[in-house]
């Protein structure tokens, strides 16, 4: 507020002192226009002093403008049974429609392991598989086809990002690309159990990272790509023998023996940010229009425990779309995480939602917390997508009719999302 006042006092005094000066010149007016102008000075001073404010708080409304909201759904691994049977995809695809969601967010980095036929993966000789619909068909292209042909977006989700499970071929074959704690130790406790964590600051890794996530955007006619709260690293790595080399290098020191040490923070969070510059740079070489999409935890949590600094790539203009992971029961804590300022900032800035928790195999979710999170987001000018398709209905407290007419009520009506403007891929992969 008092940025705002200062900001508009400046224009105020800049304004006054214009006028002043322009006023010494009415001396070559003749004298009965000059004796009006001088009668009329101090309202045109209050006219101007209004219109100022007016102005300027007109500004946040005209900044708030309705973007494309953001109605979307994560498909993960425990979807595998309906996307990798065609009539399922169609049928699932089309409730969506009907309902009323506009983008689909796709797994395709999982475990260690793609969820597409890749090249990448195999010349790499990480994946002794590949993922393929019950009648032998590309999924990621099927899916890609059944979306478009009814006006949704799909944009694939590089889920795990720099994580990867210490039992994975990627790990076994590839030891020398993972960090480590000061300790020794190579892997922590996630949600998906303990995993080990891939160096982002190892340049063969990045190369890795980016080859894949090129293979996507240039292999299928997805919408965009989308990197979430495992693109990061845990701030317990990165005592690595490459990083400490490499930091000792560059600030002629060693690295500290706190790992939440300001500086090397700084430092680590850094490196992080500016390969997400080249890869952004590198996915937009290929597809200009292709919506570069992040999902991470709130600010707070993502920089100091995982190293993320996504303010920072939002305001290097990197990123296309925002939907931060509040996954909160509670739905006063849940306001409060919504209504941060960094989720206030990129709504001026670029399309933003929240991910909203639809349930858990092992922990369902109410229709009635759900719809309480969705409004109070909508009454923010937030998006939602839906963690994730399983929960939506199939997996659920409440029937499936219910459950559907409960989202048939949050979205009574279709909004679209404009596709980029994407050239046709070298290979689109769909096979009718």
């Amino acid at each position: 507020m008092m940025s705002r006042f200062h900001h508009k006092s400046i224009r105020w005094r800049a304004w006054v002192a214009d006028t002043s000066f322009n006023a010494m010149k009415l001396r070559f007016i003749p004298q009965g226009w000059r004796r009006l102008l001088k009668s009329l000075f101090p309202l045109l001073v209050l006219i101007s002093f209004v219109t100022v404010l007016l102005v300027d708080s007109l500004t946040p409304a005209i900044a708030q403008l309705p973007r494309q909201e953001i109605r979307g759904v994560w498909m993960t691994n425990n979807d595998f049974d309906i996307l990798k049977d065609r009539a399922k995809v169609q049928d699932g695809v089309s409730q969506l429609r009907r309902l009323n969601f506009n983008t689909i967010y796709p797994v395709v980095w999982n475990s260690g392991y793609v969820m597409y036929p890749s090249a990448v993966a195999k010349r790499a000789g990480i994946q002794p598989f590949v993922l393929r619909g019950s009648d032998g068909r590309d999924i990621l292209a099927d899916l890609i086809a059944q979306a478009h042909r009814q006006g949704l977006l799909v944009i694939p989700w590089f889920e795990f990002g720099f994580m990867a499970p210490p039992t994975s071929e990627l790990a076994l074959n590839y030891p020398d690309w993972f960090t480590q704690k000061r300790d020794g130790s190579e892997t922590s406790i996630s949600a998906a159990g303990e995993v080990a964590w891939l160096n982002p600051f190892h340049p063969k890794v990045q190369q890795f990272i980016t080859d894949l996530v090129l293979e996507t955007v240039t292999q299928y006619d997805v919408d965009g790509i989308q990197f979430d709260d495992h693109m990061s690293l845990p701030h317990e790595f990165g005592y690595d023998k490459y990083t400490v080399a490499l930091y000792t290098q560059e600030t002629k020191n060693n690295p500290p023996t706190d790992p939440q040490d300001a500086a090397w923070m700084r430092w680590r969070a850094d490196k992080i940010t500016a390969f997400m510059v080249q890869l952004n740079q590198a996915v937009k070489a290929r597809k200009p229009n292709a919506i570069f999409s992040i999902s991470p935890n709130y600010y707070d949590f993502a920089y100091k425990f995982q190293l993320q600094d996504w303010l920072t790539w939002m305001r290097l203009n990197i990123v296309d779309e925002l939907i931060v992971q509040i996954y909160r029961p509670n739905l006063q804590s849940f306001i409060a995480n919504i209504s941060r300022a960094e989720i206030q900032e990129a709504q001026q800035m670029i399309p933003t939602g929240v991910g909203v928790m639809a349930g858990l195999r092992t922990n369902r979710v109410s229709m009635q917390q759900i719809q309480s999170q969705v409004r109070a987001a909508q009454q923010r000018g937030l998006g939602v997508a839906f963690f994730y398709y399983e929960s939506l209905w199939n997996s659920a407290p409440e029937p499936v009719a219910q459950r559907q007419a409960g989202f048939q009520t949050l979205f009574p009506a279709f909004v679209a999302r404009a596709r980029p403007r994407i050239e046709s891929p070298l290979d689109a992969r769909v096979q009718e």
